[in-house]
């Protein structure tokens, strides 16, 4: 019986242990979390840091917000690796077809889209703009996915792009997958007012 005792309060001590290392564990991770999301929001120049205005920023013209317009008419059109029309669109597929609706021609895939307009900082971001990620490798070094910016505001950055299962908007602030895949974001010349 002084055997049994032993092993269960043993036991019990045990659980008790993991059960307090995993709240730890918990923390930590929520934590780090945490840091990384409010890190995203903010960016080293030099020794000073920069954020993110939390005003609500606007597009740049009228065509931006056309364009953004258009793009959420496309909200829940499936997902279709190669897709280039609204019986499904793949992410460059989605951004091509959007843009061209309003005389835009443009390549073809995310890293050749990458390639076109001015860098822009997170700090500068605007609706219309355009974000690039890495593809489902977190590892990989070369863009693969591509999302149009729909609205800033509050030190939020929300994109519309074809992912997953359909056209969906997500939030950047919030989304550890994309935080870890972002690459950068360009800026195109809309032109005119």
């Amino acid at each position: 019986m002084v055997k049994v005792d032993f092993i269960l309060e043993n036991s019990y001590n045990f659980a008790t242990s993991m059960r307090k290392a995993k709240v730890r564990y918990g923390f930590l991770i929520t934590f780090f979390m945490l840091l990384s999301s409010y890190g995203i929001s903010q960016h080293i120049v030099g020794n000073s840091s920069v954020n993110i205005d939390s005003t609500l920023r606007k597009a740049p013209n009228d065509k931006a917000k056309a364009l953004i317009n258009y793009a959420k008419t496309f909200l829940g059109v499936p997902y279709r690796y190669g897709g280039t029309t609204p019986s499904g669109f793949d992410c460059s597929g989605f951004i091509n077809y959007v843009f061209g609706n309003f005389g835009f021609s443009l390549v073809r895939t995310s890293y050749g889209l990458a390639e076109l307009g001015q860098t822009i900082s997170l700090s500068e971001i605007q609706p219309g703009d355009l974000m690039f990620f890495k593809g489902s490798n977190a590892n990989s070094t070369s863009v693969g996915h591509v999302a149009l910016v729909i609205e800033v505001a509050n030190g939020d950055i929300r994109f519309i792009h074809s992912a997953g299962s359909a056209v969906r908007i997500d939030n950047f602030r919030n989304s550890r997958y994309y935080i870890q895949r972002y690459v950068k974001t360009k800026r195109l010349d809309y032109g005119g007012k």
